[in-house]
């Protein structure tokens, strides 16, 4: 992929800098990580999660790019990174010219959208089981509270 990028300006960061963070306006470019890791966090439920990590090669920030809207995560420098840095039209003109470049990036979307769904479905059964527990408490209290009065024979 690099080769298609030519003489794009890169950034780096030192380890534990933030990128960008979520809800941050994407300034129309994305990233591609020419040397070391970077971090992908979510606030989820009020906890940040790691979603993934990226290395060498892999496209960053390109989802705030396709919708225009604020970066959907925070991108953390995992250790020393460079970022060569692609504009949104740099970055559309190439999607469009390069079929196997749109192909690696809707695999890498489709891949996110099923990590997505399953969060999505553990946090379902997660809740179905806390509400199921609060049933059962509910239950085991009206029991205790009716069981003492009323029940005595005669």
């Amino acid at each position: 992929m690099s080769r298609q990028i030519g003489d794009v300006p890169t950034r780096t960061f030192n380890p534990g800098d933030v990128i960008f963070k979520e809800g941050d306006d994407a300034k129309s470019e994305a990233f591609l990580v020419h040397q070391g890791k970077v971090e992908i966090r979510k606030n989820l439920g009020g906890e940040e999660k790691l979603l993934r990590e990226l290395s060498q090669g892999q496209l960053l920030g390109e989802f705030a790019l396709f919708r225009n809207i604020p970066r959907s995560a925070t991108a953390i420098a995992a250790d020393a990174v460079t970022l060569m840095v692609i504009p949104a039209n740099r970055l559309d003109a190439m999607v469009r010219t390069n079929p196997a470049l749109a192909m690696a990036i809707i695999k890498d979307l489709v891949s996110r959208m099923l990590a997505a769904e399953d969060r999505a479905r553990e946090a379902e059964e997660r809740t179905r089981k806390a509400e199921e527990r609060a049933r059962e408490a509910e239950e085991r209290a009206r029991k205790a509270e009716g069981g003492g009065a009323g029940t005595g024979s005669a």
